[in-house]
């Protein structure tokens, strides 16, 4: 571990020696460990350790950027930088400004993966394999595990110093079963920040999983068309995180003139039910933290509140430009990269129905839960469910193949018609954009019933 004060001299030191309407570095400890099966076999295992450094500078509204790691060209690179932003820019810059702070942050850690061996870890995963292998009709499974301890170390020109760590733990298993030329599959994701008990005791959890994936392989196919669908919290947390949430990130909007049209703050999206939130603020959740990768403090911002667009997440310079408040959404997934604007914990917020009093006049529709894949094109999503059940007369009956779910995202928020009160949320995967991933996200929801939804089957 970097001695500290030696460190803060250092960086110090390399941002006095240089000009620019703004300065930062970023300078990362890091290790990491992984393991992977295929079928039965361990396909990989490893772990790395790393200490890498970014310097980013600000000249009439220029950005350079570097990443390194020789820590000795500290101040060479920050130069670089200096000179390329000098380069570029030719207007005045934008980028809102902020007291500076000084803090320290230990990760938030509940129990630690690297309290286990690798090899602890190994003989946990080997047993996960045998109760997948013990099913019938299993044809292949994955199972991946990984996790890391990143210790960063921020510096700017406004004075500030931070020093913030974490760890991070994910496990994702998937399991398909095979009938003559059926083939089906199941699977789940997890993941903490830092709590390597998520991961423990899952023997149960698995071997339904697995069972999930056979079970599936005699269910019917269902007719598409319009349905009113109920979404599972995890279901529905994609849902918000990748139909949604990308597009109250700011950086996207501010250079989308239709985007810019379509996301207007005040514009009503849903009713009086529907409350859209993200926040690194919000304790406890894989994408928590205390400041975000340009020293700002984390906060909880609604995006829609009773309806209504009220925000979107915002960098410093996009909060600048746009002339609103910066929210703490610069993140980048290591020092190799610029911080870009990034979702950290989204959510619809609980409203006060209970599962059974969602489901309890749907005459004819679909409950789906979890999600195998999808896509977006700006306002435009398709998701695949993992699993899918037929609601008649108010209950849920007989397992379906899994099914996907189209549609316009504006129309789809305006068609949520009610809220359950049962929040919970998906700690497992990771964001991706702008070339960076996987970033640690968690997303989540109530239950939520959606009319008309436009549901692919037969």
């Amino acid at each position: 571990m970097l001695d500290k004060g030696n460190i803060r001299d250092r960086m110090s030191r390399a941002i006095k020696n240089n000009k620019a309407d703004y300065l930062e570095i970023r300078l990362e400890e890091s290790r990491s460990r992984r393991l992977s099966f295929r079928g039965r076999e361990l396909e990989d295992i490893g772990s790395a350790s790393g200490l890498g450094c970014c310097v980013r500078a600000l000249v009439k509204g220029g950005w350079g950027f570097a990443s390194f790691n020789n820590l000795d060209l500290l101040e060479e690179k920050m130069g670089q930088a200096v000179a390329q932003a000098r380069l570029i820019g030719n207007e005045t810059s934008k980028f809102t400004l902020l007291e500076a702070i000084e803090d320290y942050v230990d990760a938030p850690v509940r129990k630690s993966p690297f309290q286990f061996s690798l090899y602890e870890v190994k003989s946990l995963m080997d047993k996960y394999v045998t109760v997948i292998w013990s099913i019938p009709k299993i044809q292949t499974s994955i199972i991946f595990y990984g996790d890391s301890e990143k210790i960063v170390h921020f510096a700017n020109s406004e004075g500030s110093f931070i020093r913030q760590s974490r760890q991070d733990v994910s496990l994702r298993v998937s399991v398909v079963a095979r009938e003559g030329g059926e083939v089906q599959q199941a699977g789940i994701s997890l993941g903490s920040n830092g709590d390597f008990g998520i991961v423990e005791g899952l023997y149960g959890k698995i071997e339904k999983t697995a069972h999930k994936a056979v079970e599936i392989l005699s269910s019917p196919k269902i007719k598409g068309g319009e349905k009113t669908v109920v979404l599972d919290p995890i279901l529905a947390g994609v849902f918000v995180h990748e139909a949604f949430g990308h597009l109250s990130e700011s950086d996207f909007i501010y250079e989308n003139e239709n985007m810019r049209k379509l996301m207007t703050l005040g514009r009503c999206f849903g009713g009086k039910h529907l409350n859209i939130v993200d926040g690194a603020a919000v304790p406890g959740r894989r994408g928590s933290f205390k400041y975000d990768d340009e020293g700002v403090p984390a906060t909880k911002t609604y995006l829609i509140s009773e309806g209504i667009l009220v925000g979107r997440l915002h960098s410093r310079e996009t909060a600048a430009k746009m002339g609103e408040k910066v929210t703490g959404n610069a993140r980048a997934v290591d020092y190799r990269f610029p911080p870009i604007v990034r979702m950290t914990n989204t959510f619809i917020e609980p409203g006060e129905m209970s599962f059974d009093q969602l489901i309890g006049d749907v005459k004819d529709g679909v409950y789906v839960k979890n999600w195998f894949g999808g896509t977006t094109s700006m306002e435009m999503f398709t998701f695949s469910s993992a699993e899918a059940y037929r609601i008649r007369g108010g209950r849920v009956e007989e397992m379906v193949r899994p099914v996907t779910l189209s549609g316009n995202v504006f129309n789809t928020l305006e068609m949520i018609d009610a809220v359950g009160n049962d929040l919970d949320m998906n700690e497992g995967g990771g964001c991706g954009k702008g070339g960076q991933m996987p970033l640690p996200v968690s997303n989540g929801s109530p239950h939520i019933r959606i009319q008309k939804c436009l549901v692919g089957g037969r």
